[in-house]
């Protein structure tokens, strides 16, 4: 098992994306990289800790590479705007990918510059790739939100401008 560890706003729509692919293990809500040691949501929320709101996935190697990870990563946010995602604005909302080895940091990059090129996004792409320091799990309501809530979860997810922009960029697929 691989572990990748990525931010694209807030956690709770990260985890749809990922939970339908063969090779996703486990996937985790939580905090990465902050100087806080087990912060809770309302602290992180505060923008003050350094933490950044991220999923933590498990993946089999085998089944679903990181490259291919990653290229569901981008089309779950818009890679231009580092001052947060959509209607969550602040450091802690900001997209990042966390490497966990140089294997993964060489691949972000290539993607990174591969989708550059090919100019999808209105602007250039800014999203950090950042060495993995830490990862805290985000509280029990926070796990699955889109299955325990799913019309609080649907409601963010239009109403944020999320899925507007994905729509618009990647089509309705």
């Amino acid at each position: 098992m691989a572990t990748a560890t990525l931010a694209g706003g807030c956690f709770w729509c990260l985890i749809k994306p990922f939970d339908q692919w063969d090779g996703v293990k486990k996937i985790v809500s939580g905090y990465s990289n902050g100087d806080k040691q087990n912060p809770t949501y309302a602290e992180v929320s505060t923008g003050t800790t350094g933490h950044i709101e991220a999923v933590q996935i498990e993946f089999d190697e085998e089944v679903m590479s990181y490259r291919e990870l990653l290229e569901v990563f981008f089309k779950t946010f818009d890679p231009t705007d580092t001052g947060g995602q959509f209607g969550d604005r602040g450091p802690q909302y900001m997209p990042a990918v966390f490497y966990h080895d140089e294997a993964q940091h060489q691949t972000a990059l290539d993607l990174i510059k591969e989708l550059d090129e090919a100019a999808i996004f209105p602007g250039p792409i800014n999203t950090p790739v950042l060495p993995y320091k830490n990862f805290y799990e985000a509280e029990e309501e926070h796990q699955d939100f889109h299955e325990k809530n799913p019309g609080h979860y649907n409601a963010y997810y239009k109403g944020s401008g999320r899925k507007g922009f994905i729509d618009h960029v990647w089509g309705e697929n």
